[in-house]
C-alpha cells in the first residue's frame, strides 16, 4: 500500500510542483486547504484535498483541522509548504505515533522568520547582512536619518507592511514599534535563492532573480548558473545554524560583488520550480542519497495569470511592458503540463479568490496568497 503524504497548502504552484514530484515517487498525495477551490485540487497527482479553517481566523480549528485530516487519511508525512509553516509546525509533539514532518521546530522556524533575530545569528556566523535595529532603539532613529533604509515588520509576509525610503527619512510615530524594524538599505542586484538542508548540509540550492515583480514577489523568474558567493554564503549558515529542512534567503549583491542577505524564509519558494521532478520528494524522502540533486533544462519560469496581469498593469509604461511581454512570451509557465493539463485551463476559476484580490483590490498576487496563512506575532 503507498504511503501517505499531507501538503498543507494547495493553492500555490510550489504546492503543485511538490504534489507531482510525490505522485512520480509513488506516494499518495493529500492537500489540506483554507481555500475551497485551489491549482491542486484539479491536478491528477492529487488523491484527496480536505478543507481545514484558515489560521488567520482560528489558529486552534486550524491545527485541530490539520490533526483530523493526518488521522482520517492515515498521513505518514507532513510537508508544510509556505507561510502556515510556522502554525503547522506547532503539531511537532501532536503527530500520532508513525507520522513525521518534514519540518523543524516551531521556535526554530519562528527565530528564522523573525527579520530581526535572523539578522543577529547571521552577524553571530560572521556573515554579510545590512545594518538592522529594532525601530525602538536608539540606533534605529540615527539610521533612519543617515541615509536609504528599509521599515518592515519583524514577521513580514510578502512585502506585507515594508516601506522603502530611498533617502534620509525621519521615523513616523506608528512604525516606532516593538515588532518593527529598520534596516539599511542596501543598492544592488536582487537575489533570491531556494535550498532543501539536511542536518547541516544544504543538498541543493536553486539561485534566481525575479524578471516580473508583483510587488516585492516574482511571478517570473530566472534560475542563476553562477553564484559562487551566494552559494558559500548560503552553505557556512546552513552549517552553523544544522538546519535540516527547506530554506530560502533574499539576497543583495552590490556592483562590487559583495553579497548580503537581507532576510530569512523557512520554507518553500518559486527556486523549487528549478528542482528536477525526480528529485524533489527524494531530498525530502532520502537525504542520505549520495546522488547529487538535478536541476531542470530550463532556467526561465513564469506563473503565467499573475504575469500576464503584471503586463496588462504595465500598458502605460513602455519599458515596464516590453520587459513584461519578453518573459510572458519567452519563459514556460510552472504549471503546465500536457499530461496534467487542467490545473493551469482552469486556473482562473480555481485561483479566483487570489486573482480577484489581486485585480480589484490592488493587492500584490503573494498578499492576495497568503493573507489569511502568514504568521503576524508570537
Amino acid at each position: 500500500m503507498a504511503k501517505s503524504v499531507l501538503l498543507t497548502l494547495g493553492r500555490l504552484p510550489k504546492s503543485l510542483e511538490l504534489a507531482r514530484s510525490f505522485k512520480r515517487a509513488g506516494w499518495r498525495v493529500v492537500i489540506a486547504e483554507p481555500f475551497s477551490w485551489h491549482v491542486s485540487r484539479l491536478s491528477n497527482s492529487v488523491d484527496v484535498c480536505e478543507r481545514v479553517t484558515a489560521p488567520a481566523e482560528s489558529r486552534q480549528r486550524y491545527l485541530d483541522g490539520l490533526l483530523r485530516v493526518i488521522s482520517g487519511q492515515s498521513i505518514d508525512l507532513v510537508v508544510p509548504i509556505s507561510e502556515e509553516s510556522m502554525h503547522v509546525a506547532a503539531l511537532h509533539d501532536r503527530l500520532p505515533s508513525g507520522t513525521t514532518m518534514f519540518a523543524p521546530s516551531q521556535d526554530t522556524l519562528l527565530s528564522l522568520h523573525d527579520k530581526h533575530a535572523f539578522i543577529l545569528r547571521a552577524e553571530s556566523y560572521g556573515l554579510n547582512v545590512p545594518q538592522t535595529h529594532a525601530a525602538t532603539a536608539p540606533e534605529a532613529k540615527a539610521l533612519s536619518l543617515s541615509g536609504p533604509h528599509v521599515v518592515k515588520p519583524v514577521f513580514s509576509c510578502s512585502g506585507r507592511g515594508v516601506k522603502i525610503f530611498k533617502r534620509a527619512t525621519p521615523l513616523a510615530t506608528e512604525d516606532i514599534a516593538p515588532n518593527v524594524i529598520v534596516q539599511q538599505f542596501i543598492p544592488g542586484q536582487v537575489y533570491s535563492s531556494f535550498s532543501i538542508a539536511h542536518k547541516g548540509r544544504a543538498l541543493v540550492s536553486a539561485i534566481y532573480k525575479g524578471t516580473v515583480m508583483s510587488g516585492t514577489v516574482a511571478v517570473a523568474f530566472e534560475r542563476v548558473t553562477h553564484a559562487p558567493a551566494i552559494h558559500a554564503w548560503i552553505d557556512q549558515f546552513v552549517a552553523e545554524a544544522g538546519h535540516s529542512g527547506f530554506i530560502s534567503f533574499d539576497f543583495v549583491e552590490t556592483s562590487d560583488g559583495k553579497v548580503s542577505a537581507i532576510e530569512c524564509n523557512p520554507r518553500m519558494t518559486s527556486g523549487t520550480h528549478f528542482v528536477h521532478p525526480d528529485d524533489l520528494a527524494r531530498a525530502i524522502l532520502d537525504p542520505e542519497d549520495p546522488k547529487p540533486i538535478r536541476f531542470k533544462s530550463e532556467t526561465l519560469f513564469q506563473q503565467f495569470y499573475p504575469c500576464l496581469t503584471e503586463t496588462q498593469k504595465s500598458v502605460f509604461r513602455p519599458a515596464e511592458r516590453r520587459n513584461n511581454l519578453k518573459y510572458l512570451f519567452g519563459s514556460r509557465d510552472v504549471i503546465w503540463q500536457a499530461n496534467d493539463p487542467l490545473p493551469l485551463l482552469l486556473m482562473p476559476m480555481a485561483s479566483y479568490q487570489i486573482l480577484a484580490l489581486s485585480i480589484f483590490k490592488g493587492l500584490s498576487f503573494g498578499e492576495a496568497a497568503t493573507r489569511d496563512i502568514e504568521w503576524t506575532s508570537a
